[in-house]
């Protein structure tokens, strides 16, 4: 009891410290585990956690989803491609289908690969720019 009380804990501890941006980064990790979860389930025949598993990974899409900046143009085809996710998960939940999960698994570790380069890259600038005000 006490472990899982600790590791809760760190979990929400880590959660509240953490940049939107490595929030966001945690959505996709999350999203990530939950598909891979639930293929596993449903290889193993476990339909009803399978079904939980699905409906966690429909959540996180939709969390990602109302975090989208709409001002920007890229964020209509982000939220596209967000729904087109969401509704595949739903599809695969109802048909039980693991090669639908593939497929959004595959969305999902794109996203999370260039959202975690992205955060890569905006370090370094920040770092460069910190730097230069520095040497002013």
């Amino acid at each position: 009891m006490f472990n899982n009380d600790v590791y809760t804990q760190y979990k929400e501890n880590s959660v509240f410290t953490s940049s939107p941006e490595e929030l966001t980064l945690m959505l996709y990790n999350g999203l990530i585990k939950f598909i891979m979860q639930a293929q596993k389930l449903l290889e193993e025949n476990d339909i009803s956690n399978a079904h939980t598993k699905i409906v966690k990974a429909q959540d996180i899409i939709r969390e990602l989803r109302s975090t989208l900046n709409m001002k920007y143009e890229l964020s209509n085809g982000i939220a596209q491609l967000y729904d087109y996710m969401y509704k595949r998960l739903v599809e695969a939940n109802i048909k039980k289908d693991i090669e639908i999960l593939d497929e959004i698994l595959g969305f999902s570790k794109e996203f999370r690969d260039t959202w975690s380069q992205a955060m890569k890259i905006a370090r370094i600038q920040g770092n460069n720019n910190y730097t230069q005000q520095i040497a002013k």
